[in-house]
């Protein structure tokens, strides 16, 4: 007797776990970005001498979460661009090196720019109250936001291409 496996590879699988893993990652995104950061700056938590390790601790609990986004996409871009017909091969090299520029913004947030921002941020003397943002924070600040935009133009592409082909039938 012999078995035969009528495993069927379907390519709509892997869109719908690039879409989802972009939609949670620019969903989780916007909502640190426009809600969360503004709220503890509002709050005035910002101004809190407690905020730089909590700030760490948001920071880097989201930054491995963007890693595992990445990693997901583009493990499923590159499995797309080996088995979607030849179509499909020049816009899933450029959607394989947007993602390889998603990996490499989580990689730079976790394990520079964060960092850095907490480093930076730390007040560690006691008898000296702070007076003023540190001179690098706006630097950080800029490159994050450069980054971040940078992020959102590579996600939303990938997202944008994926929905118009998972839902093209």
């Amino acid at each position: 007797m012999s078995a035969i496996s009528k495993l069927q590879y379907d390519p709509s699988r892997w869109l719908t776990l690039v879409l989802v893993t972009m939609a949670f990652w620019l969903g989780g995104s916007l909502l640190l970005d426009f809600v969360i950061m503004p709220g503890m700056y509002v709050s005035g938590m910002m101004e809190e001498t407690s905020f730089a390790p909590a700030g760490s601790v948001i920071f880097s609990a989201f930054n491995h979460i963007e890693i595992l986004c990445a990693a997901l996409g583009l493990t499923g871009m590159m499995i797309l661009g080996s088995t979607l017909p030849e179509g499909f091969s020049s816009r899933i090299r450029t959607l394989t090196a947007l993602s390889f520029i998603l990996l490499a913004i989580a990689l730079l947030y976790t394990y520079s720019l964060t960092p850095q921002m907490s480093a930076l941020g730390a007040h560690l003397n006691l008898f000296n109250p702070v007076e003023s943002v540190p001179a690098g924070m706006n630097q950080l600040h800029f490159s994050y936001l450069s980054l971040e935009t940078l992020k959102f133009f590579a996600a939303g592409t990938i997202f944008a291409w994926c929905y118009r082909n998972h839902f093209a039938d």
